[in-house]
């Protein structure tokens, strides 16, 4: 059994407004996930070491995905994964005019075979959703193309998407079966689902869960997702 999550951090800043990557630390180790999907990750330059803080004394490979640099630091996407990376790309999906935005995609050996893990965070206009699922649906495609037969895929990330009939979510829901969809934001008292884990086949998929916590309530606006993969 393989554990994924996905976790938008807001920069490691809280409901209380504090700063505190330490919160942020506890959380990930209370999920003890195999495989997690960060988003809104900022390596502030008083505190460049923010990946280093977050695995310290864990087994996580932090992989830093930087889709903005802007006077306070270096922000964007990460991946914590403790399975072996076999292959990694970054794919643009930025739209003209707005945040720039990406996707981290990785083949990861789960010791029972390959999965292909697809981390993301999506934009704030409905018509850039549109093209940035359209960009992931086609670089998923090529996963397929490529790899190996039977694997599992796994698209992971913060989507922003809260029209539940809107195009982006019919698409997906072809692409991976209708799949359970907790509300995770904000925090506090959850009442939309932005936050995502697809799984492809839908039959790899064991279960998919918010992660509660008190601490989980109050160390990021968003609470982690966290799935369970049979592999």
């Amino acid at each position: 059994m393989t554990q994924i999550a996905t976790y938008n951090i807001h920069r490691c800043i809280g409901g209380d407004g504090h700063y505190d990557p330490g919160r942020i630390r506890k959380v990930l180790q209370e999920i003890d996930a195999d495989v997690v999907a960060l988003q809104e990750v900022e390596l502030f330059h008083e505190h460049p070491g923010l990946l280093d803080e977050l695995t310290r004394g864990s087994e996580w490979r932090a992989i830093h995905d930087v889709t903005l640099r802007r006077s306070s630091g270096h922000y964007g996407n990460a991946v914590l994964t403790r399975l072996p990376v076999l292959a990694m790309e970054r794919v643009d999906l930025s739209w003209p005019g707005r945040e720039p935005r990406g996707a981290l995609v990785l083949r990861l050996d789960s010791g029972h075979g390959v999965i292909g893990f697809v981390a993301t965070h999506l934009g704030l206009r409905p018509a850039e959703r549109r093209e940035q699922v359209r960009r992931l649906l086609a670089t998923m495609e090529r996963l397929d193309a490529d790899g190996d037969e039977g694997c599992p895929l796994v698209l992971a990330g913060d989507l922003n998407e809260w029209l539940l009939w809107g195009r982006p979510l019919r698409w997906l829901r072809r692409r991976f079966l209708p799949t359970p969809s907790p509300a995770t934001w904000p925090a506090s008292r959850p009442v939309f689902a932005l936050d995502r884990i697809w799984v492809s086949p839908r039959s790899r998929l064991v279960s998919i869960d918010v992660h509660d916590s008190p601490l989980a309530r109050r160390a990021s606006d968003h609470r982690p997702l966290v799935a369970r993969l049979e592999t």
